[in-house]
Parts: C-alpha cells; sequence; structure tokens
C-alpha cells in the first residue's frame, strides 16, 4: 500500500523501440544509470526486446505523439513484460491480444517477433482509440498493414473465430490496484468495491472465449494487475477445474531468472507468479498465469 500509493516511490521502464533505433539513446540511459532489465538464463529473450530499469524512483521523460514520425521508447511498468515473455510469440504465429489498450504489450509483442496475423481487440470505445493512436505511434506502416485492430466483444470472440491463434494474450480488465488505491475518493471507493465483486465473471467469460479461440496445442497467457486472489488464482483454478481442455504450464523458471529485479509472492503454483511492489523495486502488481490447449 505505501508504495502503490506514493508515486514518489514510482519507477519506470524504458522499453526501446526496435523500429526507430538510436545508439544515442541507448548511451543516454547508461550515463543515467539504467541498465538492461532482463538478463540471464531467461527460457525465452529475443535479443531484439532492450527494456531499461534503474534502482531509482523517477520517470525519463515521454515523447510526444508525432504524426509520420515513431517514437524512440514507451514507458511501462516493467512487471507488464512478464506475461509478453511467457507468451513467447515467434514469428509466423498467429496472435490475438484479447484486451489490447493501451497498447504497450502489443508494442512489445512485435519487438520480439513478427506474427503472421496479429488480432489487436479492445472493446471500449476510447480505449481503441488509445490503442490505434499507440500502435501509429510504434509501428511502421508495412508493419501495421498485418495488424488487424477490432472493437469486438471479447467475450464473444471465441464464437467468431474458433480455433484461429496460436498463442492468445487475455490481460483482463481488473481492479488496477495502483490506480485505484491512488485516485479513489470515498464515493468512487464505493463504487469501484461493487465493480470488484462483477470482474471475476467478465475474466471468466473472457478466459472461456480465449480457450475456444485458441488453435489446439496452442498457448495463453493471462494477466492482471490487481493482487486481488479472486481475480487472479481463483479465476485460473475455476478455469482448470471446468475446461478439461487445458493444462497448466510451468513458468517457474522464468520467474527464477528474474527474481534479481522483481519481488514475487510465495507459495505461486509454478504456472502462475505474482508480483509485489516494494521500495526500490516498485514494479507490479502483476499476476501472470500461462495455460496450454490440448
Amino acid at each position: 500500500r505505501d508504495v502503490l500509493t506514493y508515486p514518489l516511490c514510482w519507477q519506470y521502464a524504458v522499453l526501446l523501440n526496435k523500429f526507430s533505433q538510436s545508439a544515442e539513446l541507448e548511451n543516454t540511459l547508461h550515463v543515467k544509470g539504467y541498465h538492461p532489465a532482463f538478463q540471464g538464463p531467461l527460457p525465452y529473450l529475443p535479443a531484439s526486446l532492450k527494456c531499461y530499469i534503474r534502482r531509482t524512483p523517477g520517470r525519463f521523460p515521454a515523447q510526444k505523439h508525432q504524426a509520420g514520425k515513431l517514437k524512440e521508447y514507451y514507458l511501462l511498468n516493467a512487471a507488464s513484460l512478464l506475461p509478453v515473455l511467457a507468451l513467447e510469440v515467434k514469428d509466423g504465429e498467429d496472435v490475438l491480444d484479447l484486451c489490447a489498450a493501451p497498447g504497450g504489450k502489443s508494442v512489445a509483442i512485435l519487438q520480439c517477433a513478427c506474427p503472421g496475423n496479429f488480432h489487436c481487440n479492445e472493446y471500449d470505445d476510447l480505449r481503441s482509440r488509445w490503442l490505434k493512436k499507440t500502435i501509429e505511434s510504434f509501428i511502421p506502416d508495412p508493419l501495421t498493414n498485418l495488424i488487424m485492430v477490432s472493437k469486438l466483444d471479447g467475450t464473444q470472440v471465441g464464437d467468431l473465430k474458433p480455433e484461429l491463434y496460436d498463442k492468445i494474450l487475455v490481460d483482463a480488465p481488473c481492479s488496477n490496484d495502483r490506480s485505484w488505491l491512488f485516485s479513489s475518493d470515498i464515493q468512487q471507493a464505493t463504487l469501484r468495491l461493487i465493480q470488484r465483486k462483477e470482474l471475476s465473471f467478465l475474466q471468466l467469460q473472457l478466459l472461456r472465449s480465449a480457450i475456444k479461440a485458441l488453435r489446439p496445442g496452442g498457448s495463453l497467457v493471462y494477466s492482471t494487475c490487481t493482487l486481488s486472489k479472486a481475480e487472479n488464482s481463483d479465476v485460473i483454478n475455476l478455469i482448470l477445474n471446468s475446461c478439461t481442455n487445458v493444462m497448466p504450464v510451468d513458468i517457474s523458471e522464468m520467474a527464477k531468472a528474474v527474481s534479481q529485479e522483481f519481488t514475487f509472492l510465495s507459495g505461486t503454483q509454478q504456472h502462475e507468479l505474482l508480483v509485489l511492489p516494494e521500495k526500490g523495486r516498485a514494479w507490479g502488481p502483476m499476476y501472470v498465469a500461462k495455460l496450454k490447449k490440448m
């Protein structure tokens, strides 16, 4: 709570954009005390994914959107790259980012690999416009033609596009602890507690839809930015207990490889992890779970 309600503790990672590379930027980051966020024996770490962090709080200056000019970097919570690393996207795979706005994870996926088809979906109208702007700001024209941006109801996608994707990211709407704790007055807090009870039902529907849209042998990563057990492991356990065609995938090696930079909740299952924010490592909260369709 102390970390989440005190922005002066917050840290920001700098994800470099490989489509707009600048050696000068990397030098500046080194001079300012930044180092690569992901090093060592990660099961999946494409050389093209470059993300820099530093121990001390503070924010690298953000870049403004300029028509026709790609941004050089994206500022984000470093823990939000863990779902992307868990997804392990390879060139040529058909990929769905089911709840894609504001677009940071979509941009990160494209730093890792070039999917055959890349479908970015966002149901909310305002957030969908935000997603389009993000893609415009980071991805060059020839590649944007391969990206399909849609505003479908995520709970319907499985029926509309059955067994169409090799990899699916479900970065589900959740009770975002960082923004909720920081921005809630009493009235908002009351409303958000009501919403919180409804979210796990929506998350379950989104996951069931994603499983339908996944090809047999394909993988799915579910993520949230909440510490709520009801929206995290409870949702995944319900899916594992009710869907006979999915099995959990061990991601403990990935967690082990990044344990220098992130603090994880102990006692979670091998197919899940939960990043806990603390001073000096103020990343998260971020819950990640991985499933495979049989």
